[in-house]
């Protein structure tokens, strides 16, 4: 039974059909945002979202079934658990804002999608090295908050005012959201020298540190598709060396069977 369930789950058209429902709910709930289509439709899209999501709690249920202990060792699995549970949370009472998660369902794509499974993996690998950027583009905001803080807060309080304004206004700069027309030649007006500040500040933020942001994750994602080609080569050649042994015991039992005949022909 547990081996036909497990066939049955991992069946590549059921999986589709998965993936289609997925898609489908999160078209519904878009609509669900709509008022006028509420009013026109709001029963039947109602019943099909809980129809949608009877299909996705038998599907967890049968991979527990099937799985066990091993389905809460799964990162995915515990993910797919998290998504479905929410949707479970009644619309009333204290949790109903949680009901508004429902939308994370949509991202059970990247479990079901094997090309988005090994994008987020690679994502989730270039986290150490992302941090340490962070870090540095952190310290990096800082000096140069401060110093913004104590050269232009007397004459510009709306942007630099503060160290949280100063912070808030870089992070603007490092965008290049209006910087030049809307921050940095007003500053100019009253001090000439600023683009001596301005210009390091972008360099350094937005073309150095957010081009090794990009580095790091492309780096990433070619490390963890080797690591994904790697064990991929490994399995092919376990499975050469296996047929090469069941081929090998075949050889023998055929000469112990030539062997047998052999001998009751002559007997």
């Amino acid at each position: 039974m547990k081996q036909r369930l497990q066939g049955f789950i991992e069946n590549t058209l059921v999986q589709r059909v998965i993936i289609t429902l997925i898609l489908i709910n999160a078209i519904i709930l878009g609509l669900e945002t709509s008022t006028d289509i509420m009013n026109q439709i709001g029963p039947l899209l109602v019943a099909i979202d809980t129809v949608i999501l009877a299909v996705f709690v038998l599907e967890i249920a049968i991979r527990l079934y099937v799985y066990g202990t091993d389905f809460w060792k799964d990162p995915w699995s515990l993910f797919d658990f998290s998504v479905v549970a929410i949707a479970l949370i009644p619309a009333t009472g204290p949790l109903a804002v949680l009901r508004a998660l429902r939308v994370l369902r949509v991202l059970r794509l990247l479990t079901m999608v094997p090309s988005m499974r090994r994008v987020v993996g690679a994502l989730l690998a270039a986290i150490p090295g992302l941090g340490s950027i962070a870090l540095v583009l952190l310290i990096v905001y800082y000096v140069f908050a401060v110093i913004a803080t104590n050269l232009f807060a007397t004459d510009f309080p709306q942007w630099f005012g503060t160290l949280g304004r100063s912070l808030y206004t870089l992070f603007q700069i490092m965008t290049l959201e209006s910087w030049s027309m809307g921050i940095s030649r007003p500053v100019m007006e009253e001090f000439p020298y600023a683009w001596a500040f301005f210009i390091p500040f972008i360099l350094v933020a937005t073309f150095t540190m957010l081009n090794l942001f990009i580095a790091i994750i492309v780096n990433a994602m070619q490390s963890y598709t080797e690591t994904e080609h790697q064990e991929t080569m490994q399995g092919i050649e376990q499975t050469k060396v296996l047929s090469a042994d069941v081929s090998e015991e075949i050889r023998l039992l055929r000469q112990e069977v030539q062997a047998l005949r052999e001998a009751m022909i002559k007997n």
